[in-house]
């Protein structure tokens, strides 16, 4: 049975300040760095063979504190990337109620936002692709490790399942520097083995953006 664990980057400042941050390259700040150490003292139990990042700074650099336990390269996939959020990058959730009241509407009942904002459907294929492609840098019975961002980890693991858009919708965010582990069979496909793990945390969830 492969294993597939698609983590989420460490926190940022515009996490802690609630922004949202799609694919505007913001980088890890020091609480970020130092979840991403205790959660690769965790990863590396499982004995990793590949590690894949989408290529934003608080991805990559989430992905190498397992590099530098495990000695394992990084490979580097756009298709990680999280969600290209347009207009709304940097704002914050009032900003975005403000400005883009009807747009504002439709993400809070989980319908396609509309405007510049990828849509989830396309969001759900470039990455499930992606971790498709992953999955496949492992031998037989592997583990993979894939660092991606909260919406892209939700929407390409919900693509990856054929969970329809309700049921995806049951899942709560995932939190900084945690991971969903995934398994995969022959006779089952994929199944969701763990969700939300990772070192502890006794701060808020921010939004996954």
């Amino acid at each position: 049975m492969s294993r597939l664990i698609v983590w989420r980057h460490g926190n940022t400042d515009w996490n802690a300040n609630h922004r949202v941050q799609g694919q505007t390259d913001v980088p890890l700040n020091a609480l970020g760095r130092q979840q991403a150490v205790d959660a690769a003292e965790l990863l590396i139990k499982m004995k990793p063979d590949a590690i894949v990042s989408s290529d934003l700074h608080r991805a990559s650099d989430t992905a190498a504190a397992l590099a530098a336990l495990s000695g394992l390269s990084i490979s580097y996939d756009k298709r990680l990337r999280e969600r290209y959020f347009g207009a709304w990058q940097g704002l914050t959730m009032p900003e975005v109620a403000e400005l883009y009241p009807d747009q504002h509407t439709r993400w809070t009942s989980g319908q396609e936002v509309g405007g510049d904002v990828e849509s989830l459907a396309d969001l759900g294929k470039r990455v499930s692709e992606a971790l498709h492609a992953a999955a496949g840098l492992a031998p037989p019975g592997g583990t993979v490790v894939v660092t991606t961002h909260g919406a892209a980890a939700r929407q390409g693991i919900g693509h990856l399942l054929e969970w329809p858009l309700e049921q995806l919708r049951t899942l709560r965010a995932l939190q900084n520097c945690h991971w969903v582990e995934l398994t995969h069979s022959r006779e089952r496909g994929w199944q969701v083995a763990a969700y939300n793990v990772g070192p502890f945390t006794d701060r808020p969830v921010p939004p996954p953006v």
